[in-house]
C-alpha cells in the first residue's frame, strides 16, 4: 500500500501535523496490517517498538468515508487476510465497541459487503477481525442469491460506496448437505433448490452423498462459483462496477476446522 493508504485510518489525537503521523504509522508493519480499517488510542506510535505499538493500539472510531476511499479492492482483500491470520492467531486488533458504535451512528461507510451463511459458527467480522461499521454483511442459509440480496448489494455498492463484494461459504454447510439428500421442510425446499444445480454441476470421482464431506465442501465451492455468476448476470449494476473496476468480486471458503478463511476469484 502506498502511504496515504497505511495513514488514514489512523484518527489519533494528537499535536502533530497529518504528514508525520503518515511516517510514524509506516514505521509500524503491524499497525499497517490490523489497522488499515481501524482508529487509534492517543499516543505516539514513533515512539514505541512495532511490538508494543501492536498490543496498545486501540480502535476507538468507526470507518470514515475519508479512509474507506483511500482503499482499493485490492487492499480490502489483503486487510480480510491479515485479520483472519489474526484471528487464528488469537491476535485480534483491541478495539472498543462502544466508541465504534457511538461514532458510526452518525453515518455509515462500510468498504464491503458480505454474502455468508447464517451459520453460527461462521460470523465473518469475527473470523476476519473487523469492527461496527466495516461491511455490510448479508446473512442467508447456503449464502444463496436472490433479488433481495442483489438489491442490498447495489445498495452497499453504487449509494453508499463499497468496493468490494464478497460470497463466503464453509466447510461442512447444513445447507449444502441438505441439498445433497434433496430435504424437504416448508420455505426451506425453495431455497434448497437454488443449491442443487451446484450440487448437479460439481464434477467429482468419489461418494456424491452428504456424509462424505469432501464432496460437501466441493459442492460449496460449486456453489459460491455460481453466486458469483449469478451477480454478474442478474445484476447489471454491479456488472457495470466491476468493469468499471469501482469493486471487485471475489470468493472466499471458511474452514470450520482450522479457522482459516481462503480468498479467490
Amino acid at each position: 500500500m502506498n502511504e496515504r493508504t497505511a495513514s488514514f485510518d489512523c484518527n489519533c489525537h494528537t499535536t502533530e501535523q497529518p504528514s508525520s503521523v503518515r511516517r510514524n504509522f509506516i514505521l509500524s508493519s503491524a499497525l499497517l496490517g490490523a489497522g488499515v480499517l481501524a482508529g487509534c488510542s492517543s499516543g505516539n506510535v514513533a515512539s514505541k517498538s512495532v511490538e508494543d505499538s501492536n498490543k496498545t493500539a486501540i480502535r476507538n472510531t468507526a470507518l470514515t468515508k475519508e479512509r474507506r476511499d483511500a482503499l482499493s479492492p485490492d487492499d480490502l482483500i489483503k486487510v480480510a487476510k491479515e485479520g483472519n491470520e489474526r484471528f487464528r492467531k488469537g491476535e485480534q486488533q483491541p478495539r472498543d465497541f462502544l466508541a465504534e458504535q457511538q461514532t458510526s451512528a452518525h453515518g455509515q461507510h462500510p468498504a464491503a459487503v458480505l454474502l455468508t451463511c447464517i451459520d453460527s459458527r461462521a460470523p465473518a467480522e469475527i473470523l476476519l477481525d473487523l469492527g461496527i461499521g466495516d461491511v455490510f454483511n448479508s446473512r442467508v442459509a447456503g449464502n444463496i442469491i436472490n433479488e433481495d440480496i442483489l438489491g442490498s448489494m447495489e445498495f452497499a455498492c453504487e449509494l453508499s460506496g463499497a468496493k468490494l463484494v464478497v460470497v463466503m461459504g464453509h466447510t461442512a454447510c447444513g445447507a449444502i448437505k441438505g441439498a445433497i439428500n434433496n430435504a424437504v421442510l416448508g420455505n426451506l425446499t425453495g431455497l434448497l433448490a437454488k443449491i442443487k444445480p451446484a450440487v448437479d454441476a460439481t464434477v467429482y470421482e468419489g461418494e456424491r452423498t452428504a456424509n462424505n464431506y469432501d464432496f460437501v465442501n466441493t459442492v460449496a465451492r460449486t456453489n459460491i462459483e455460481f453466486a458469483i455468476r449469478d451477480i454478474r448476470t442478474h445484476s447489471p449494476v454491479l456488472l457495470g462496477l466491476e468493469k468499471a473496476g469501482k469493486i471487485k468480486i471475489v470468493g472466499a471458503m471458511y474452514d470450520i476446522s482450522t479457522g482459516k478463511v481462503d480468498f479467490y476469484g
